[in-house]
């Protein structure tokens, strides 16, 4: 079979259905040597999903918007890998706008998803496609790079409301898919210190989940990937982190 083939058939076995949402997170390393590369990957997903699914990716731009506080949807390019920035430059993506967690969306639902994202003041707040995961029934692929850069895991902080996840605000001038430009003030994550004294830990949601219900595991092209159901996601890490707000952590040098 081509490469096509196979990632369709693996992303099937997965449990990806036609007429799903999801959030893909991906390192195209990690699939071995695919026959058209990320081009390829990103046809097999919307191959699956179908006419009637939506697909997004990240388009975060954390780097280097933190440095110049200036954010083009058309133009700024994303910094999480070769499939998300291919993705982002397709014909009729529509990008969300946002200056470091943007998301790119192709689908049925790609405009309703993004639309709202410049109303937030955090990463990932009520109006961040991640959060509408939760609402929509949507579902988290993490394509070969493990559970850790499960970003949707800091909307859920933000709605458990811990004590360490957001730090400081930065004021941002925005320019729009049109031309037009405004102004976002958005909070920070409080992850990035230079001492990197807080360690991301959502590999963890794995002791919260129920594998074959909240979440599935299998290999897409040689990937270990995992495919998991947003809003039971939320539910769980939140109960969790009601418990034990640090769970979903590592406080490297206690400092909180």
């Amino acid at each position: 079979m081509t490469s096509f083939d196979v990632i369709v058939k693996d992303l099937q076995n997965l449990g990806l259905e036609k007429g799903d949402i999801v959030v893909v997170h991906s390192s195209l390393k990690s699939m071995g040597q695919v026959d058209g590369g990320a081009n390829t990957v990103i046809d097999a997903i919307l191959e699956v999903v179908g006419l009637n699914g939506t697909v997004l990716f990240p388009a975060f731009s954390w780097d280097p918007c933190i440095s110049t506080l200036k954010f083009d949807a058309n133009n700024t390019p994303c910094c999480v890998g070769k499939i998300p920035e291919t993705f982002r430059t397709r014909a009729n993506v529509v990008r969300s706008l946002h200056p470091t967690h943007s998301l790119s969306a192709y689908g049925k639902l790609a405009i309703d998803i993004t639309k709202n994202h410049y109303l937030d003041t955090t990463p990932v707040g009520k109006n961040s496609p991640y959060q509408k995961l939760i609402e929509l029934g949507g579902k988290i692929l993490m394509l070969g790079c493990g559970l850790r850069p499960n970003t949707f895991m800091h909307g859920v902080e933000e709605i458990a409301n811990v004590p360490y996840c957001l730090g400081d605000a930065k004021t941002y001038t925005i320019i729009d898919g049109c031309g037009k430009e405004f102004k976002m003030t958005v909070n920070g994550h409080n992850f990035h210190r230079p001492n990197g004294d807080l360690d991301q830990r959502y590999d963890r949601v794995i002791d919260v989940l129920e594998k074959g219900v909240d979440y599935f595991e299998g290999s897409v092209h040689n990937a270990k990937s995992y495919l998991i159901k947003a809003k039971l996601l939320c539910e769980k890490a939140t109960k969790k982190m009601k418990v034990d707000p640090f769970y979903f952590i590592d406080d490297l040098n206690n400092i909180l």
